[in-house]
C-alpha cells in the first residue's frame, strides 16, 4: 500500500553516532511500518478460531535438488530456514484455540517453501517492527506478515511475490450498502479501519473530499486490531469496515452477520528477505515450484484465497499487479 507519514516510532535507539546511511535506514524504517496497509499492525492476534485450516496440504511437498543447490552454502550446511512470522487473524495467519502452531496461508506457502529447499522451519512470532529489524539484523532469513510491496519497502528489504490483496469492505446483512467501488461511495458513513495504517489515510482524504463536494464526511473510526473491528461493527457503533480484503472476504465466510461487499486497488504481496539476500531467487524458484505442481492452488483453496493467485513468482515485483 502507498504510504503516510510515520506515526510510531521503531523504538530502535543507537548508542553510538548514526552514519548517514544508517540514519537514512531508520528513517526508511519508522515510514515503513506506519504505512502497512496490510500486515502485522492492523491484523493482531485472534485466538478465536479453534477448528479453522486444519487440513493438511503441504507434508506432501518434498525437496528439489535442482532449486534447494542455489541455497547460499551456509544456508545448506545449517539446514534450518528461521522464518519471523506476524501471527494475526484467518486467514493470512493466526493461533489456533486450542494452543497449537500457527495456521494461515502464510505459514502453509513458508512451510512449503522450506520443504522444495530441504529445510527445516524454524518460526518465530514477531511484531512488524521486529519483523523488519531482525531481517536487516539477519535474526530470521524470511519474513511472512502480509506485506504490501512498495517502493519505499523494497529499498531495504527484497520481496518474493506470492499473492495480491486489496483494500475490501464488509457490512453487516442488515446494511442497505451493495457495494464499494469508489471511497466516495461512504460519504455520511461511519467506517472502522486500523489506526495508523494506509486505510485510514484514505479515508481521511476521501472525507476531505466529501466535505468540499457539500457532502456529509466520512466519520472514521479506529482500532488498533482487527477483533475490535468487528465489534465495532456487531455493535453498531459504525457501518462499514476497510481493511485487507482477505481478512474480511474469508471472515464473511465464518460469520454469518457479516457481509463481504467487495475490495479495490489490489497490491502485490512478497515474502520477505534482508536487502540483497541470495536467499530470494531460491524462494522464487520454491513458489514457483509449488505453482507448477499444484501445491498452491490447494493452499489458496484451503483458505478460499483463490482471487489472491499469481500466475508466477518474481522478486521485487511492482507494487500493482
Amino acid at each position: 500500500m502507498s504510504p503516510t507519514p510515520a506515526t510510531r516510532s521503531t523504538g530502535v535507539r543507537g548508542r553510538r553516532p548514526r552514519t548517514a546511511q544508517a540514519l537514512a535506514t531508520a528513517t526508511l524504517l519508522t515510514l515503513l511500518l506506519a504505512a502497512c496497509g496490510s500486515g502485522t499492525e492492523e491484523i493482531p492476534e485472534d485466538t478465536r478460531a479453534a477448528g479453522l485450516g486444519r487440513e493438511d496440504v503441504v507434508s506432501a511437498v518434498h525437496e528439489d535438488s535442482a532449486i534447494s543447490s542455489e541455497l547460499p552454502a551456509k544456508l545448506r550446511r545449517s539446514g534450518v530456514l528461521r522464518i519471523g512470522s506476524g501471527i494475526g487473524v484467518p486467514p493470512i495467519a493466526f493461533s489456533p484455540e486450542d494452543g497449537g502452531e500457527p495456521r494461515g496461508v502464510d505459514i502453509d506457502i513458508s512451510e512449503a517453501v522450506a520443504r522444495v529447499l530441504g529445510l527445516k522451519v524454524q518460526r518465530k512470532h514477531v511484531s512488524g517492527a521486529s519483523l523488519i529489524t531482525g531481517l536487516n539484523a539477519d535474526r530470521y532469513d524470511l519474513g511472512t506478515a502480509n506485506l504490501a510491496v512498495t517502493e519505499e519497502r523494497e529499498q531495504v528489504l527484497d520481496f518474493v511475490l506470492y499473492i495480491t490483496d486489496g483494500t475490501g469492505f464488509a457490512v453487516r446483512n442488515d446494511s442497505k450498502l451493495k457495494k464499494v467501488d469508489d471511497l466516495e461511495q461512504l460519504c455520511g458513513l461511519r467506517v472502522g479501519t486500523g489506526t495508523g495504517t494506509t486505510f485510514e489515510a484514505d479515508l481521511r482524504a476521501a472525507s476531505k473530499k466529501c466535505a468540499a463536494d457539500d457532502r456529509k464526511p466520512i466519520t472514521v473510526s479506529t482500532y488498533p486490531d482487527a477483533a475490535s473491528h468487528f465489534l465495532a461493527l456487531r455493535q453498531g457503533r459504525v457501518d462499514v469496515l476497510m481493511t485487507s480484503s482477505s481478512v474480511l472476504r474469508y471472515a464473511a465466510t465464518q460469520q454469518p452477520d457479516l457481509r463481504f461487499l467487495g475490495e479495490t486497488g489490489r497490491k502485490n504481496v512478497g515474502l520477505a528477505v534482508k536487502k540483497g539476500s541470495p536467499l530470494s531467487e531460491p524462494v522464487r524458484d520454491a513458489v514457483n515450484q509449488l505453482i507448477q505442481d499444484g501445491t498452491y492452488v490447494k493452499i489458496l483453496k484451503k483458505w478460499q484465497l483463490e482471487p489472491a493467485a499469481v500466475e508466477k513468482s518474481v522478486v521485487n515485483p511492482s507494487a500493482t499487479p
